[in-house]
C-alpha cells in the first residue's frame, strides 16, 4: 500500500478523534503565536510546541488505516 492509497483509505474512529484534537491544538497554538499583545517568552514557546504537536498528531492519525475486519463481541 503506497502513501496515496493509505491516505485515501478510511480512518478508524479513534484516529479521527485524535486528528480532531490535533487540529484543535494546532489552531490554539497558532492563535497564541498570532496574538497581537505582548506575551511572555514561555507562552510563545508553548504556542510553538502546540502547533508542532497538533500538526504531527493530525498527520500521523490521518495515515492510520483499519485492518478491515470487524471484531466479534
Amino acid at each position: 500500500m503506497n502513501i496515496v492509497e493509505r491516505l485515501k483509505a478510511p480512518t478508524p474512529k479513534f484516529f479521527r478523534v485524535v486528528r480532531t484534537i490535533g487540529l484543535c491544538l494546532a489552531a490554539a497554538g497558532g492563535a497564541i503565536l498570532a496574538s497581537p499583545i505582548a506575551l511572555p517568552a514561555a507562552v510563545i514557546a508553548a504556542g510553538g510546541y502546540l502547533v508542532v504537536a497538533g500538526t504531527v498528531a493530525s498527520a500521523v492519525s490521518q495515515a492510520a488505516v483499519g485492518d478491515g475486519q470487524k471484531k466479534s463481541e
